[in-house]
């Protein structure tokens, strides 16, 4: 069996997540990682019995033993090594989001197709086998009239970000919630309800945002501070339907995301990985005292691990001589990043990549 040879940038909690559900793939191998700390290599190689180590990104992109690359750093570093993977005709596996802002995602769009290379979005909730059991049933529903999604976590780093604005802790901001490294709550965990929608449904024609910001000391020194958001409400105008979403780092919600339409509703557990979808189906008028339409189960079996479904996705794509995938597609990341953008826009949120 071919395998495809994957480089992985990025020593990090998302990077070691990652590759033990990329492990379960059998056409899947990790043969490079590239860390700044030649210590921090080391130590994931081995941990993952990976066995070359590299401190340079352009290193391991000119390896010929190396086909693809999976890129799990900060958000503000994936446009410039993508770059430079995708110029040595190196296919990418990016983690969401794909860059700090459109122009960047539109640049390496562009050096994808001008070296004639993949280069995909790893947005897991769109490749989750719940979601696409989902969007076949959504089909035969009907027109849709209205899409929800909510990811709101509380996130232990508030914790930390509070102390810092208190100047109680000396630490620096951690990346997930720092303008200086394209952080916020909408880059970290608004993106997994943007992106599926717009998978769906196309780009919105008008955005309104209602959002919490906070102002965070971008230095050490505590002399240079920017805004930073913490969590979101949105809404979106579609020609016949509407769609709304809601994300968080601040608070916690048990929402459910569901999507209405004309004969009925389809319902996911949560938006970023579905482990449970429903369909209820609108029957008959009934009575106040009624329990109403039953809810169908559409569950389909989940992956051993999760993450399993964005290296089988991209590895499919590349074996079938393709080099876009269909589902996270070039134009969806494109468009989700406007839309990022716009929303970071209304809240006065800035990165230095803007």
């Amino acid at each position: 069996m071919k395998k495809t040879r994957f480089g992985i940038v990025g020593t990090g909690r998302i990077s070691d997540w990652v590759l033990k559900g990329a492990v379960l793939e059998p056409r899947f191998e990790a043969a490079a990682v590239c860390s700044r700390s030649q210590e921090s290599g080391k130590n994931f190689a081995e941990a993952h019995g990976i066995g070359k180590v590299y401190t340079d990104i352009d290193e391991m992109a000119s390896d010929p033993e190396i086909d693809a690359i999976y890129i799990g750093t900060p958000n503000d570093t994936h446009h410039d090594i993508a770059i430079k993977c995708l110029r040595h005709h190196k296919h990418v596996l990016c983690e969401k989001p794909m860059a700090s802002n459109a122009r960047e995602v539109s640049e390496m769009v562009k050096a994808a197709r001008e070296n004639g290379v993949m280069l995909m979005e790893a947005m897991i909730s769109t490749l989750c086998p719940n979601f696409v059991a989902a969007r076949k049933h959504l089909a035969g529903m009907g027109a849709v009239r209205h899409y929800f999604a909510s990811f709101c976590q509380y996130s232990s780093k508030y914790d930390l970000v509070k102390r810092i604005i208190a100047g109680e802790d000396s630490s620096a901001v951690p990346s997930s919630l720092n303008p200086e490294r394209s952080g916020g709550a909408l880059m970290d965990i608004g993106i997994y309800t943007v992106f599926p929608m717009v998978a769906l449904f196309g780009r919105p024609r008008g955005i309104k945002a209602e959002v919490t910001t906070c102002e965070v000391p971008v230095r050490l020194d505590r002399k240079e501070w920017k805004r930073i958001d913490l969590q979101g409400s949105v809404i979106f105008e579609y020609d016949g339907m509407s769609a709304s979403v809601i994300y968080s780092k601040i608070a916690d919600s048990n929402l459910r995301t569901e999507i209405s339409c004309d004969k009925g509703i389809i319902s996911l557990d949560q938006i970023h990985i579905c482990r449970h979808a429903g369909m209820t189906r609108r029957g008959a008028p009934t009575s106040g005292r009624s329990s109403g339409p039953e809810t169908i189960d559409i569950s389909v079996p989940m992956d051993a691990d999760e993450y399993l479904c964005e290296f089988r996705e991209f590895i499919d794509v590349l074996e079938s001589g393709r080099i876009e995938s269909s589902v996270n597609s070039l134009e969806t990341s494109l468009a989700t990043a406007e839309i990022l953008d716009e929303i970071r826009r209304q809240a006065g949120v800035v990165f230095p990549a803007d």
